[in-house]
């Protein structure tokens, strides 16, 4: 058992580099041969950086990786004391990546085309991002402000970036041109879709697991998933046998870690995921979790008005 975990954990290490060095390369690619050559601006720290290195290019020549990086301390800092340690490192790590990639790779035109240019590089940059998401940490920048004052403010990190995506269309408007700013709109527009293809947090699954541990594996659930289930009996129409299965609701960035726990007691478990279309009732959002987490108690539930 524990040379399965540790299996399971150096593979997670490993899976975890391999997407640290895609998001470096796919944003590199994105950024220095469809953006930065078209005059087209990421989102984010990206497209600040963007900004910066085309704005003092007359005067002074700076690396709009180097820019990504410098720009990135200080919200790395703040994400370490706001945020946490864990997830705030990996962030960063991913940042340099990015940075080193970027500034490593030339600039070179693919393509004279600005709508092509918008579209490809939006998604390349979005592919990295939705990725890095999916398996628990950032491309840093704006993501980590936006959680920052998500949880200063009371408002949904969705509206924050977009008023600060937002501006940078505006910024790009007034300092270089608006047919600029608006293929930004459609770059951003693109990498917003590529994101939520991939990291499908909103998604809802059901999770019917048969297995010979119900206890174990419904224990590690509720301390490291921090989810509610139901265990129903089953009897095997093979061989026979009497068993318990766990019903559960989770999301989709969910369920990586639900494969895990279960493959680690119980590799012989059977599992058949179903999408989920709607959920009634109580179901913790992240904050929540992470509340729980910290205090050992959800949020009071707040009472339901339904009109007659």
């Amino acid at each position: 058992m524990q040379a399965l975990k540790k299996e399971l954990h150096s593979k997670d290490a490993l899976t975890k580099a391999i997407v640290i060095l895609f998001t470096g390369l796919t944003g590199a690619i994105g950024l220095n041969m469809f953006l930065v050559p078209a005059q087209i601006f990421s989102s984010g720290a990206n497209g600040i950086a963007q900004i910066l290195s085309t704005s003092l290019a007359p005067t002074i020549h700076l690396d709009t990786g180097l820019l990504i990086l410098l720009l990135n301390i200080p919200i790395a800092i703040l994400g370490f004391y706001k945020l946490g340690a864990a997830s705030t490192l990996l962030s960063f790590i991913n940042v340099i990546g990015i940075s080193i990639f970027t500034m490593i790779m030339p600039v070179v035109v693919v393509t004279e085309n600005p709508l092509m240019n918008a579209i490809v590089g939006g998604f390349l940059v979005g592919l990295g991002a939705g990725y890095s998401l999916k398996y628990g940490f950032t491309t840093g920048g704006m993501d980590i402000v936006s959680l920052v004052l998500s949880k200063t403010t009371g408002k949904t990190v969705g509206n924050l970036m977009m008023a600060l995506n937002g501006a940078i269309v505006l910024i790009a408007g007034f300092l270089f041109s608006w047919e600029s700013a608006l293929y930004t709109l459609i770059s951003i527009f693109v990498m917003g879709l590529a994101v939520d293809n991939i990291h499908t947090s909103h998604q809802k699954l059901t999770a019917m697991i048969v297995t010979n541990h119900p206890d174990e594996i419904s224990s590690a659930i509720a301390k490291q998933m921090l989810r509610g289930m139901t265990l129903l009996p089953s009897y095997g129409g093979y061989r026979r046998t009497e068993s318990r299965m766990i019903m559960m609701v989770i999301t989709k960035y969910e369920l990586y870690d639900l494969e895990t726990i279960v493959a680690e007691i119980d590799p012989d478990a059977f599992m058949n995921v179903l999408p989920t279309q709607t959920v009634i009732g109580r179901f913790a959002n992240e904050d929540e979790q992470k509340k729980y987490k910290s205090t050992g108690n959800f949020p009071e539930l707040k009472p339901q008005k339904y009109k007659k």
